[in-house]
């Protein structure tokens, strides 16, 4: 797994729940190291065990701490650079999933070596999307939901999301779009601004 994917659980950690926090759950769960390179990669079966230690720590079940830590990840001022390339897709909450399926190649300029899950989006009705996410592991679906959930708040969209579980080797997400305006989102320029 690609060290970006590990470096993101434990921020999400660190963030939320401070520094000595992980430290005692990685020592708790007999791991060898508590800081993650960003551009390393590590064993698959890391990763689980990372996801599971976090589970059993916060008492919360896999999925939903999977879901947390989307939302973390456009949410949190530490990775404000990811929900900037998010909202690159668009003015609106559905330009946005009409461009998740660009994401994967949109993140490997950034980080070349990053496989992401293939994302296939489905305009079922004006009102009802279906996000299929196809990856060898699963739960991207769930940081998925996560993500999604915070970028409809962002771009000021009500949605309902609905993780559908895995169908032929693949996660779906349906997404009903229930107001497009229904709250003030959150600015963004495409330019940042020097301080």
């Amino acid at each position: 797994m690609h060290g970006l994917i590990n470096r993101a659980i434990q921020c999400f950690v660190q963030d939320n729940y401070g520094f000595d926090r992980w430290q005692s759950m990685c020592f708790a769960a007999g791991l060898d190291e508590v800081e993650f390179e960003a551009m390393l990669h590590y064993e698959d079966e890391l990763t689980d065990q990372l996801l599971d230690m976090v589970s059993a720590a916060l008492k919360s079940p896999r999925d939903t701490v999977l879901e947390d830590i989307g939302t973390y990840l456009v949410s949190h001022p530490n990775v404000e650079a990811l929900r900037r390339l998010l909202r690159f897709g668009g003015e609106t909450f559905v330009d946005f999933l009409n461009s998740l399926e660009e994401l994967p190649d949109r993140a490997r300029l950034a980080v070349d070596d990053l496989v992401l899950p293939q994302l296939d989006v489905r305009e079922v009705d004006p009102h009802h999307f279906r996000l299929t996410c196809r990856f060898p592991r699963p739960g991207f679906g769930h940081v998925a939901v996560g993500i999604l959930r915070t970028l409809a708040d962002d771009y000021g969209a009500l949605v309902f999301l609905e993780h559908n579980g895995v169908l032929a080797g693949a996660e779906e997400i349906d997404i009903t779009l229930i107001e497009t305006a229904f709250a003030k989102g959150r600015s963004f320029e495409i330019g940042a601004r020097a301080v």
